[in-house]
């Protein structure tokens, strides 16, 4: 939460900047985003459990483009929870992520020579509430996933297609006890695994509907050294739906395979690589800017 309330006071500076640079060669554009939810339960003879949950979003791009060089740079914060009548509260989602990505035309074409470097990972700890004590199994930095690539960037007015020959992932675990138990593919007791590999990012935008925005993400990695065919996956799809100004209603979904990252199934203990999924509809305050 210390990292989230980081964030947040930082936030006037960044539109401060955005004023600064927009009669410049700049684009820039963000939103924030609130959703929250409330059941609220007394002598329900239906049966049912109170609750309220929260989301919390923000994005934030600058592009520059001048001549034959183009630089993008994007933000994509999110932090929600749930909490169920006395239960403590649980989040539901979090992240953080920073890219950019700076290239120069190839010719006179849509395709650029291209370098890529990227950051993600999340603000607060994670626990698996099946064990009792429950289990912390993730924070921040405990995965936090570190890319550099080198290729080629087709752009059009919606779609950008990167192609990464060249591409390093590297993966940290900083906390201790997640580090001595080989968390998210490190070597036991290591904390940081470096893989050398190849790299698609596709990234496509588009108003699909008046007022009714697409955007897509797809990420796709392959190690050269380490079974090549076991692809991972990241691909975000979110959907937003503007009702006014200030209201709006959004669908995220996030599907993420990782060959490295051993999840442990409840019923069998089995710990393997799995697919995971995450799903989340609000309606709530946007703030454009």
């Amino acid at each position: 939460m210390k990292k989230l309330l980081i964030v947040l006071l930082l936030f006037p500076f960044a539109l401060y900047a955005q004023d600064a640079v927009k009669d410049t060669l700049w684009t820039t554009s963000g939103s924030t985003t609130l959703n929250f939810s409330q059941v609220s339960l007394s002598n329900w003879a239906a049966g049912g459990k109170s609750s309220m949950s929260g989301l919390f979003m923000i994005n934030y791009a600058a592009n520059y483009k001048k001549d034959k060089l183009s630089w993008d740079n994007s933000v994509d914060l999110r932090y929600g929870f749930i909490k169920e009548k006395d239960d403590d509260s649980r989040k539901s989602d979090d992240l953080m992520e920073f890219t950019s990505k700076l290239g120069i035309e190839a010719g006179e074409s849509k395709w650029y020579y291209s370098g890529l470097l990227s950051f993600k990972s999340q603000f607060a700890s994670g626990y698996n509430y099946d064990k009792d004590p429950k289990e912390e199994i993730s924070k921040f930095m405990a995965p936090g996933y570190l890319t550099a690539a080198l290729g080629m960037d087709y752009k059009a007015d919606d779609l950008s297609v990167m192609l990464a020959p060249v591409t390093g992932k590297f993966t940290f675990v900083t906390d201790d006890v997640l580090s001595e138990a080989g968390s998210f593919g490190v070597d036991p007791g290591s904390k940081v695994r470096a893989e050398l590999g190849a790299n698609v990012r596709v990234e496509y935008k588009k108003e699909v509907l008046k007022n009714v925005t697409l955007e897509s993400k797809l990420n796709l990695f392959s190690n050269y050294m380490e079974k090549p065919q076991n692809v991972d996956v990241d691909w975000k799809v979110q959907i937003n739906m503007k009702v006014n100004d200030y209201l709006s209603a959004n669908l995220i979904t996030q599907m993420i395979y990782d060959d490295d990252v051993k999840i442990e199934d409840p019923d069998t203990g089995i710990s393997g690589a799995r697919l995971q999924f995450l799903e989340s509809f609000g309606v709530g305050l946007t703030y454009k800017f």
